[in-house]
């Protein structure tokens, strides 16, 4: 009997050790390869197009289990998409022109500082003793860029300048999928770059959508 009892005892209170009411708050860091897609004709990517991404997301359980949930985030990206599109400022506007093949310069990019705002519908098979899991993380990310920038650098000439034709708030799908700490991560956004009727010299409109595949790495 006495037995009986130590042993119920255990397992209540080993009941009661275990938080059924934990969370997935997270910390994130990512790193990515930037694809340009829709690019106009003649227009080719160059260099390493990269990006960098890091927040916080705040967790919302939708069952008990704490398998299924939402995530609302606050994060900050740096993007870099270098291509042979030059744009340069003529008077008050903004000028593109396709590059030769021959053209001698350094590096022609377009940066952007980004405020993000990741939501996520999320499913993961988390328990409150195990740690390390699988997750599917889809949704939408919302960013406002507060900095963009065209750079063009040759052995002779430097042109730096905030580039207003690009476009404030931009949008896009997300998905990542992965175990533990290391996970993929997909972007692909649903707003131009660029913003509305902006064109290269020939008359093309500029169009160019991200796609950006990487690793994005989250830590509670």
């Amino acid at each position: 009997m006495f037995s009986s009892t130590f042993v119920t005892g255990q397992v209540l209170e080993s009941n009661r050790d275990v938080d059924r009411k934990y969370l997935e708050d997270q910390f994130y860091f990512g790193l990515t390869y930037n694809f340009a897609t829709n690019l106009p004709a003649d227009v080719s990517q160059r260099n390493l197009s990269y990006g960098l991404q890091a927040g916080f997301i705040k967790d919302i359980p939708l069952s008990y289990e704490r398998t299924m949930g939402i995530g609302i985030g606050l994060g900050y990206g740096i993007n870099s998409y270098y291509t042979n599109l030059l744009a340069s400022q003529q008077g008050s506007a903004e000028e593109y022109t396709v590059l030769d093949n021959d053209a001698d310069f350094k590096r022609n990019k377009i940066a952007t500082h980004v405020l993000e705002v990741p939501f996520q519908f999320r499913w993961r098979n988390s328990t409150p003793e195990e740690y390390k899991f699988w997750r599917i993380y889809a949704g939408v990310k919302l960013g406002y860029v507060f900095d963009g920038r065209s750079k063009f650098v040759s052995s002779s000439e430097r042109i730096v300048f905030v580039n207003k034709d690009i476009r404030d708030f931009q949008y896009g799908l997300t998905l990542n999928v992965g175990y533990n700490t290391f996970n993929i991560h997909i972007y692909y956004a649903l707003s131009s770059l660029f913003n509305d009727g902006v064109m290269e010299q020939s008359g093309e409109v500029i169009e160019i959508k991200p796609l950006k595949v990487g690793l994005i790495f989250y830590i509670l």
